[in-house]
């Protein structure tokens, strides 16, 4: 009988360039890193999401969402949580180069559970 692998929920605030690129993967895979960008951030908890995408996405494009999704627990071990400021300010840095791999321990759909505003539209699904 196999089980089922055990993953961790992880968010991402984005803006509507990122997730339309999330929307033409079928909402499977996050984008490969711009040359400005080593890294990529998936946060720990929804409320620090929620800030970045509302204080910060909204502003710099015009609307913010957090996303949600799972991925393998057994391969976020080979990354250290990184506190980046308060206690509850939790993210890993995937560097860009390990993005693909990433990709391929997400487990189901990224799926957007909050957006700013909150009439702010959604990309279609490819």
């Amino acid at each position: 009988m196999t089980t089922a692998p055990r993953t961790t929920v992880l968010w991402r605030p984005t803006g509507p360039a990122e997730l339309a690129l999330v929307a033409e993967s079928g909402w499977r895979t996050w984008p490969p890193r711009l040359p400005d960008q080593p890294i990529f951030y998936p946060v720990l908890n929804e409320a620090y999401a929620v800030l970045i995408a509302r204080d910060w996405n909204v502003p710099a494009s015009g609307a913010g969402y957090v996303t949600r999704f799972e991925v393998r627990t057994d391969y976020l071990d080979n990354y250290d949580v990184q506190q980046a400021g308060g206690r509850d300010i939790l993210e890993y840095w995937i560097p860009a180069e390990d993005l693909e791999e990433f990709n391929r321990n997400i487990i189901g759909a990224i799926e957007v559970v909050r957006r700013f505003p909150a009439d702010a539209p959604l990309p279609d699904r490819a």
